[in-house]
């Protein structure tokens, strides 16, 4: 992943921009623009909070001296009613950050809430999570720290960071052995660095992979297999490849293709599935 407060940096300009435009013609009306405040960040719904450093961040963005006070770290569990964090700041930024501040922690503690619940029925086996790219465009970021701080592993991160052969590349491309063969030929001459990973939809699929492309590919995805499909293929793979299970993994299952001794699995649901959990924030007026 590129450099995340580079990347957040844009995110909330980005979304400021959209947001307050020529100005916020709401505060500007009424406010002093040397006026301070107070406001604190109000918990209403249980789970599993996620993105008090990025709130902090984006208050920081707009005005570098605010005091920002936590009383509640990213990974924790929030109950209704307790307080995350206090904000003292100019009130102009405490009220251009508010729903941009919202926005961000509502959804990412809605999906690290999610994933832990994922993370949770994987206790005990060696089995872990992964995301997908199955992201709200200009937010994966955000979605994939949440991942991250629920207990999940992050998956690549876009088209630059790995290259993932699936199953329209290799049916444009001609063959499963084709694409791995110009994948690796590709690795070579451009990019050593670049991980070479194959989706496999069948057992013939699997045989193949497992025959031709040691030390080309390092990873194999099962795709919609079943879980005593998995078990079988695992036996053909053997040490030489990771191992991911995706497709139709839910709650009600993943325990079952975690016991088939699989090294991954990954769930698009983790993210797009995920509902914004309920949080405020409330002026402090004395």
């Amino acid at each position: 992943m590129k450099n995340f407060e580079e990347q957040l940096r844009k995110l909330v300009d980005a979304a400021l921009l959209e947001d307050v435009g020529d100005g916020d013609h709401s505060t500007l009306c009424c406010i002093p623009a040397d006026a301070k405040g107070k406001a604190v960040l109000k918990i209403k719904q249980e789970g599993i909070l996620a993105g008090v450093d990025v709130a902090e961040k984006i208050f920081r963005f707009r005005t570098p001296a605010v005091e920002f006070i936590r009383h509640k770290a990213d990974g924790e569990i929030m109950e209704a009613g307790e307080t995350a964090f206090e904000v003292d700041a100019f009130v102009h930024t405490i009220l251009q950050c508010e729903r941009l501040v919202l926005n961000c922690m509502q959804r990412m503690s809605g999906i690290a809430t999610l994933t832990r619940e994922y993370t949770d029925k994987l206790k005990g086996y060696k089995t872990r999570l992964l995301d997908t790219r199955k992201t709200t465009p200009n937010f994966r970021l955000l979605e994939k720290e949440a991942v991250r701080i629920g207990g999940g592993v992050n998956h690549r991160f876009g088209l630059y960071d790995m290259i993932m052969l699936k199953d329209n590349h290799i049916d444009y491309c001609g063959g499963i052995e084709e694409a791995i063969n110009r994948a690796h030929d590709y690795v070579q001459r451009y990019r050593p660095d670049l991980k070479i990973e194959v989706e496999t939809r069948s057992l013939e699929d699997v045989n193949k992979v497992a025959t031709m492309a040691r030390g080309k590919v390092f990873r194999i995805m099962l795709d919609n297999f079943t879980p005593e499909q998995i078990k079988e293929t695992i036996h053909i793979i053997g040490e030489d490849f990771e191992t991911e299970a995706s497709g139709g993994i839910n709650l009600q299952n993943i325990e079952a293709y975690a016991a088939t001794g699989v090294d991954y699995v990954s769930v698009g649901g983790l993210i797009h599935q995920a509902k914004s959990v309920d949080l405020s924030l409330k002026a402090v007026v004395v």
